[in-house]
């Protein structure tokens, strides 16, 4: 990794979306969005998990569309 998209050390912010398959549970998506926004991935983990409940798995289909088109 270069400078660029380094953010877990207090680095810069990314510039592009990428799956963060090293911080991440299952594909890396989750982790990829919260390094994307500067925020913690449990809070975009519990994002989804919300999302899928109130949204009747809609989520689940949106997650695997990132994970597959991402990488």
């Amino acid at each position: 990794m270069n400078d660029v998209t380094r953010n877990n050390n207090g680095g810069p912010p990314s510039k592009g979306f990428h799956l963060d398959k090293h911080n991440g549970k299952v594909f890396g998506v989750c982790a990829g969005l919260a390094d994307y926004f500067g925020i913690d991935p449990m809070i975009v983990r519990i994002g989804f998990v919300a999302g899928t409940l109130i949204g009747f798995g809609s989520f689940i289909l949106i997650y695997l569309a990132i994970a597959l088109i991402a990488d």
